[in-house]
């Protein structure tokens, strides 16, 4: 049988013309009417409600001849419609059919009465009373005479837009986290490029002529490393795997400390007001200052860029109590249950669609010309990293508010710390360095080598294990060792040697903490961590930190 063509369907759905196509499609006399009514026992509309109350579903029946339309569940309490003014004719439900959906779902109902189906299913979104569209999946039951000629089109009509949008967080979430993996293993590898960039541009800013044309060479190049490493922070920031270096600060001292720099940062035409926690009872949160402080002033260039003829920047600080009960939608799942302070950077710019909110935390994404499409990404990582959420809220011409949650800590109690000196430390002690990428493990030696130390290298853990067992009565005063290697992580070598050599101090060194790993491989509280990439001088300090600690 030939398919109905959208045009004849869009005349069907109207009702009965003067087509004389249209109207042999329909035609049926009463004599099969009333075979149809013997033969398929239809439930009385008492049933229908009571079947539909129990789904909370609307109920649509569409005379197909007539083109009467009635609706015996779910129009008030599902659309919030008023029997009363509804007229009873098909054309109420397509005028209320997103105009983007309905060509394809008058097509593909046109093409499914034209057939011999008995069944039709589709989603489409529908316009509500209060002028929201929701998303509808419609489940019919075609009624066909003798001839297989459609009389009836009765739908169920599910509200499925709250699993729409789980649905679409889910998705957004595993994209997220697939990118987050693949964006983790790159930065792991490339710390190790720069960390071997940095440590030989040191050694021969060491050898050479300072003021030679040589060394302003090696300083660009070093440079350029340097300026490659934040890039790199960045990816392992929205991976969720950057070392963080987190510490206790007090909310409102931070943010009052940033003031000078986004009046600076956003010009004259944008006040800037500060709603901030009373001073008589700070707020406490743990996190690492440095990539709150980018965070906020990335949040703060994005308010610039949405107020072009100036307007007003707010950042509010408050303390709430999330439960199940008040915990508002992340975008990053649940939250854990107790007191969380809130960073709200808000403006009363330009806003967004809903199609640019569908994506902000997209990798790479951005409606700006020069800009990596990092920043909300990166920022998502590192507040969840932090145990925290982040939550944005904008409307089209009403501006955008960004709500950084996270959790409230206790105070810090003070704590001594000895005075920075510029001298690059050096010492005596015995090194065993244990690093599988030979670059990397080359410059290190070097470096410890030239600053004194006596040194002992192996590329995995069973080398390191051999050349213990042969040097039987060496102490080892601290090992150095990568934290993902093949075979043997450094966790586990770490651990056998504490048993052979209890008093070996041990530092870890990683491109990142690896989530992924077997808890047995992490690293706790306490233990010694250098983050790649490292540069010889953050090497010596840190080895001569431990080995005097």
């Amino acid at each position: 049988m030939q398919l109905a063509t959208r045009d004849q369907l869009e005349r069907e759905v109207a009702g009965p013309t003067n087509n004389q196509q249209t109207a042999e499609h329909f035609t049926s006399d009463e004599s099969n009417h009333d075979a149809l009514s013997e033969s398929i026992p239809l439930q009385s509309p008492q049933d229908l409600q009571i079947v539909a109350r129990a789904t909370n579903d609307a109920v649509r029946d569409w005379d197909v001849k007539s083109g009467r339309l009635s609706w015996p569940q779910g129009l008030e309490s599902l659309f919030g419609y008023c029997r009363s003014s509804v007229p009873e004719e098909i054309a109420f439900w397509q005028k209320q059919v997103h105009p983007e959906d309905l060509g394809r779902i008058v097509t593909s109902i046109g093409e499914t009465l034209a057939g011999n189906v008995e069944q039709w299913s589709g989603e489409y979104r529908f316009l509500h009373a209060d002028g929201t569209y929701l998303l509808l999946l419609e489940r019919a039951l075609i009624l066909r005479d003798a001839h297989g000629r459609a009389l009836r089109f009765v739908g169920s009509l599910m509200d499925i837009t709250a699993r729409k949008q789980l649905r679409d967080q889910l998705c957004r979430s595993q994209r997220m986290e697939a990118f987050g993996q693949l964006a983790g293993g790159v930065a792991h590898d490339f710390s190790n490029f720069l960390t071997t960039i940095l440590g030989y541009s040191d050694l021969i800013l060491t050898e050479i002529n300072r003021n030679s044309t040589i060394a302003d060479h090696v300083v660009e190049i070093r440079n350029a490393a340097a300026r490659a490493s934040v890039v790199t922070g960045h990816l392992l920031a929205f991976s969720r795997r950057q070392a963080l270096e987190p510490r206790v600060v007090e909310v409102n001292s931070l943010i009052v400390g940033l003031e000078r720099s986004l009046l600076r940062l956003l010009g004259e035409n944008i006040q800037v007001v500060c709603q901030l926690l009373d001073q008589n009872d700070p707020a406490y949160i743990k996190v690492d200052p440095t990539q709150l402080t980018q965070i906020i002033l990335n949040l703060a260039v994005n308010a610039r860029d949405a107020m072009p003829q100036g307007g007003q920047l707010c950042l509010q600080t408050a303390i709430v109590d999330l439960t199940s009960e008040t915990e508002p939608v992340f975008i990053c799942g649940h939250s854990v249950p107790g007191e969380y302070v809130v960073i709200n950077v808000s403006d009363n710019g330009s806003g967004m669609s809903d199609e640019v909110k569908a994506h902000l935390f997209e990798p790479f994404f951005t409606t700006k010309e020069k800009r990596s499409g990092l920043g909300l990404a990166t920022s998502y990582g590192i507040v969840h990293q932090s145990g925290g959420h982040i939550r944005i809220e904008s409307e089209q011409d009403k501006g955008t508010s960004v709500q950084i949650f996270l959790p409230k800590v206790t105070p810090p109690t003070p704590s001594y710390k000895r005075p920075d000196t510029r001298k690059i430390p050096t010492g005596t002690e015995t090194v065993l360095v244990l690093e599988d990428d030979i670059s990397v493990r080359h410059m290190s030696i070097r470096v410890l080598r030239n600053l004194g130390y006596q040194v002992i290298e192996a590329a995995n853990g069973d080398d390191a294990q051999r050349l213990i067992r042969a040097s039987a009565g060496r102490q080892i005063d601290l090992l150095l060792t990568d934290l993902v290697m093949p075979q043997m992580s450094g966790r586990c070598f770490a651990d056998w040697l504490r048993k052979v050599s209890p008093h070996t101090k041990v530092i870890f060194v990683s491109g990142y903490l690896a989530d992924s790993l077997h808890p047995g491989d992490k690293i706790e509280n306490g233990m010694f961590f250098l983050p790649k990439p490292f540069d010889p001088e953050q090497l010596a300090r840190t080895i001569r930190h431990v080995l005097d600690s």
